[in-house]
């Protein structure tokens, strides 16, 4: 089923303006397996990249799925589905219904026409509401498939070659409700309201089709994807992916992100300028490290905390010198450092796009915050990027000390929509 694109945006540039329009329920709810009924609704042409695209707004449509190379807004929340029906022509009718509902979320209106009380008093709103008030903050939607969803519905000859479940590491004390799923959303925006509104009622149009098997709120970026981006920083307090590849470098994109189409052959073609993501929930041991002495801390990261430079230099944006000494004729970025670790020029030129936020989830029950990083990456090849770059870090990184791995997963995120296209076409061709 395609979309045209100039019949599924509202008539709206915020959420306000959609409240009074007269539009009918546009969802019909799944119910006994019936497939959904979208009700259409006029919607401003599309916007173009660049200058003419309103404030706030983030094009849905495009070469690339939105919420990559999107300059990191302030938060996020994952989740992780299992797909729970066996029908595919249903999962294959919510991922239409999904396109339509991102589409319209990401242009500040509800998830349907009239969602919210369009329907009436005595039918079930079918947007959740929490959001009516608010401009769309950008907020970019990202979706991505797990290897486990390619085992049924008939895509097992369009599964990518490169999407397979990542090895364990040395140290992991993975939690298996925190692992995997067979479809990830990601929900990025500069309002948490807005985040959790997109996927609170993405997930409510999959009711029956999709549960939740795992999810994540995230708040303070710890990547910048973008030269217009300052470095931000993680909750131990230093600066945080200063070397990260930016949207600016299509060079560096097309080598490091981008899947090609040598990358995936015959029906897996789908998959061309894709990206694979690998999120990690990485535990902080935020007690233990605030007690460590600020030299110690540097030694670990190999940087300087108050301006992010590398140890032996004076800017974050110095070059780093590996090869420098301090004055005992030690190095001055030590040889198990994290930064010495995870560079590029020590790993065979690998790098990825990172894109992670920092969480607290509240206390550990035991008088520990369980807070930390929670790592996404997006990237060519998760087995030839991620996979060496963390069997590196797992077996010397002083870092090892103070943090932990706990939850961990692959996916498939595909290409961006055409104008005619939809994600529910796009998978199952």
């Amino acid at each position: 089923m395609s979309l045209p694109s100039s019949e599924l945006r509202a008539s709206v540039t915020s959420r306000r303006g959609v409240i009074g329009t007269g539009a009918g329920l546009a969802v019909g709810a799944l119910a006994g397996g019936a497939a959904y009924g979208l009700m259409r609704e006029e919607m401003p042409a599309a916007h173009p990249a660049g200058p003419a695209v309103p404030d706030g707004q983030v094009p849905f449509r495009g070469v690339h799925q939105a919420g990559i190379v999107t300059p990191a807004q302030d938060r996020m929340h994952f989740v992780a589905l299992d797909v729970i029906t066996e029908d595919g022509e249903q999962l294959r009718a919510l991922l239409t219904a999904w396109t339509l509902a991102a589409e319209r979320m990401t242009y500040g209106a509800e998830a349907v026409p009239g969602g919210s009380v369009g329907g009436g008093p005595y039918r079930v709103p079918a947007d959740t509401g929490e959001a009516l008030d608010l401009p769309p903050s950008n907020l970019t939607i990202t979706i991505g498939y797990g290897p486990s969803l390619f085992d049924r519905f008939g895509l097992a000859h369009r599964k990518p070659a490169g999407l397979r479940e990542l090895p364990g590491f040395r140290g992991d004390d993975l939690d298996p409700a925190a692992c995997g799923g067979d479809i990830a959303i990601q929900a990025c925006a500069d309002d948490p309201q807005v985040a959790v509104h997109a996927v609170r009622n993405l997930i409510r149009l999959g009711f029956g089709v999709v549960a939740g098997r795992w999810s994540q709120l995230g708040f303070g970026r710890t990547s910048s994807t973008s030269t217009s981006q300052a470095t931000p920083r993680n909750l131990f307090g230093f600066k945080d992916g200063t070397a990260n590849i930016k949207a600016e470098d299509a060079a560096a994109l097309a080598r490091h992100v981008w899947v090609a189409a040598e990358d995936v052959p015959g029906a897996a073609e789908w998959m061309t300028g894709g990206s694979y993501l690998v999120a990690r929930r990485i535990r902080m041991h935020i007690e233990v490290w605030d007690r460590t002495h600020l030299q110690e801390q540097q030694d670990v990261i190999g940087r300087g905390k108050l301006a992010g430079e590398p140890l032996g230099q004076k800017a974050e944006f110095d070059a780093i010198n590996f090869s420098a000494k301090r004055t005992d004729g030690e190095p001055a970025i030590p040889l198990a450092s994290h930064v010495r670790l995870a560079h590029a020029d020590n790993l065979d030129g690998i790098k990825l796009l990172r894109r992670g936020y920092n969480f607290t989830d509240g206390s550990d029950g035991q008088g520990h915050l369980n807070a930390g990083l929670f790592f996404i990456a997006f990237m060519r090849d998760a087995h030839a990027q991620f996979v060496p770059m963390q069997r590196a870090l797992a077996a010397r990184d002083l870092l090892n000390e103070y943090i932990e791995h706990t939850g961990s997963a692959v996916f498939a995120c595909p290409p961006g929509l055409s104008e005619s296209q939809d994600w529910g076409a796009q998978l199952f061709g």
